[in-house]
């Protein structure tokens, strides 16, 4: 689906319901598992251990959800759509469907969902339904985020 957000820094009022932003693809790498296992500290084995994945479950290693999380949030914020103008990122529902490995790639997708003006923070609230879709187009990891957005100077 085709971008409907401008390129940067839009304000409360300028979202509305239905708008989509798809984001670029991105491949998940050995690298971005290792320094996420440093960065985290979580060396659990489904992450971390080859062997140990051979026999397990999925056959193969499994990059950690909170890692895809987060890449998600820096595949959205280079579009730039809330740049300069988001205020807070104030809530989080996420669920975790599928497994994402090494070398699977990935893009995010945020549909906003809900719009609440919050005049008292100088701004409102933009939820958007975000999805990790991988390359064989099917979800991998979503759920809502509450941005407080702020409002167009007057």
């Amino acid at each position: 689906m085709a971008n409907t957000f401008s390129p940067r820094g839009r304000y409360f009022e300028e979202f509305e319901i239905g708008d989509v932003a798809t984001s670029a693809g991105r491949t998940i790498t050995e690298t971005d598992v290792v320094s996420f296992a440093g960065l985290s500290g979580d060396y659990t084995q489904i992450h971390t251990d080859v062997e140990f994945c051979r026999e397990g479950m999925f056959g193969q290693r499994v990059a950690h959800g909170l890692l895809i999380l987060g890449i998600a949030s820096g595949l959205l914020a280079r579009l730039g759509f809330i740049e300069g103008t988001a205020l807070a990122f104030r809530e989080l529902t996420w669920k975790f469907s599928l497994p994402v490995f090494i070398g699977d790639t990935l893009h995010a997708q945020a549909t906003v969902t809900g719009l609440k003006p919050v005049r008292r923070l100088g701004g409102g609230m933009v939820t958007f339904e975000v999805q990790v879709i991988n390359q064989a187009g099917k979800l991998t990891q979503g759920g809502a985020w509450v941005v407080l957005i702020a409002n167009r100077p007057e």
